[in-house]
């Protein structure tokens, strides 16, 4: 059987901080109010000269030197991302011009905060079905672009950034102890689009737009939605929560992560939190996360992981891998 292996893993972040504290004299919020409710405590914006096409580009070429890779080896890019350099053509193209790469192909998956499982679960078919050996797969945004700074009940949740990972078709035997992809589940409900939306569009109002949000039909859709896929990748694998070394979660608001671990039943030392120094980064959350517990050695070669997110649409999706 052939399996989708993580090979390498790579970050990008703006080189601007932005704590709660600078946000205090921009918008009526305070540092303790932010970090109570959502459980950040500061967030990366990107400056001048730095888009999610550069920021994207960056966690690639970070993510082939971890995998001893060059661009030669890559036959796809998938970018997760809501938004895009352009509205044309797709960031990864942008991002595969960025690498001197001009074989093989590239397009983009448009599912918010789901992006990044998305991304993996597109990556895994395209491997799985022989039409790829090698994939970068990216989630990138620069979120900050599209917030309206004049209300504080949004503009203190996200920041920009970008993580990628290498994934290669290696050979499997079939089992639980393969490593690569395991199990992914994908959903959407576009029902739900009017709770978090961005106002504008090429099709309807000829502008970018802003972020808006019904914060709390969010939280409460949050936590639930997600069990049905999770049920699904567990009962398709034959594996289960008690098997699981790390959950990374999308990484939105630590009063969300902190109940889809409560649900799942596991404990917060099994969960990788990084939503306190990176803020809700959409489809870059979980790459970034990925990152940063692989590289500090929390995430080693063999663990059971479970990536799992929300987002606008809604979408909802997850993806069991073995590391």
């Amino acid at each position: 059987m052939i399996r989708s292996v993580v090979r390498g893993f790579g970050s990008a972040l703006p080189q601007r901080v932005v704590t709660n504290k600078e946000l205090e004299s921009r918008v009526e919020t305070s540092d303790e109010w932010i970090v109570q409710r959502t459980g950040i405590k500061q967030r990366y914006i990107a400056g001048e000269g730095e888009t999610t096409a550069s920021l994207g580009a960056d966690a690639a070429k970070a993510a082939l030197d971890k995998a001893g890779l060059t661009v030669a080896d890559i036959d796809l890019i998938i970018c997760a991302t809501s938004t895009p350099d352009n509205t044309f053509p797709a960031t990864a193209v942008n991002i595969q011009a960025r690498l001197g790469m001009t074989h093989g192909f590239a397009f983009d998956v448009q599912a918010v905060c789901t992006g990044f499982v998305y991304a993996v679960t597109t990556a895994d078919a395209y491997i799985r079905g022989g039409l790829a050996k090698r994939a970068l797969v990216i989630g990138a945004e620069t979120f900050s672009r599209i917030l309206d700074w004049n209300d504080r009940t949004t503009c203190v949740l996200f920041g920009d950034g970008a993580g990628a990972i290498v994934l290669e078709a290696q050979e499997g035997q079939g089992l639980t102890a393969d490593r690569g992809v395991l199990s992914a589940r994908l959903r959407s409900d576009g029902s739900h689009k009017d709770k978090l939306y961005v106002d504008g569009g090429p099709s309807t109002t000829g502008t970018v737009g802003h972020l808006r949000m019904e914060g709390r039909e969010v939280f409460k859709h949050a936590v639930g939605m997600i069990t049905d896929v999770i049920e699904e990748s567990f009962s398709s694998s034959g594996l289960s929560a008690e098997q699981v070394n790390w959950l990374v979660p999308h990484q939105a608001n630590l009063r969300i992560i902190d109940g889809a671990a409560k649900k799942l039943n596991i404990p917060m030392d099994k969960v990788v939190v990084t939503v306190d120094k990176h803020g809700n980064t959409s489809a870059a959350s979980i790459p970034l996360a990925l990152a940063t517990a692989a590289a500090d050695g929390r995430i080693k070669q063999g663990d059971l992981i479970l990536l799992e997110a929300m987002g606008g649409g809604f979408t909802w999706g997850a993806v069991l891998l073995r590391w």
